[in-house]
């Protein structure tokens, strides 16, 4: 995930959090056919902002365009 931009990123987190929304209606309605996904779910949107907070702050800056920050660093080396 620490490839994705941040649009990817972002992109990412709503669809999750869409997706997580339905199965809350699904599970309020008691046609949940797996709960261990709600779990799951949670926690992959708990890394998306972490990734995302982690850019605001500076300190693991996110991959720019299509290639990875840093890669300019590996190519002088």
């Amino acid at each position: 995930m620490r490839e994705l931009t941040r649009e990817e990123l972002l992109q990412r987190g709503s669809e999750m959090e869409e997706e997580l929304f339905n199965l809350r209606l699904q599970k309020a309605s008691k046609e949940l056919d797996n709960p261990l996904r709600l779990r799951i779910l949670k926690r992959e949107i708990a890394r998306v902002n972490t990734i995302l907070r982690e850019d605001e702050l500076n300190i693991r800056p996110l991959a720019l365009g299509g290639e990875k920050v840093g890669s300019s660093e590996e190519k002088q080396e």
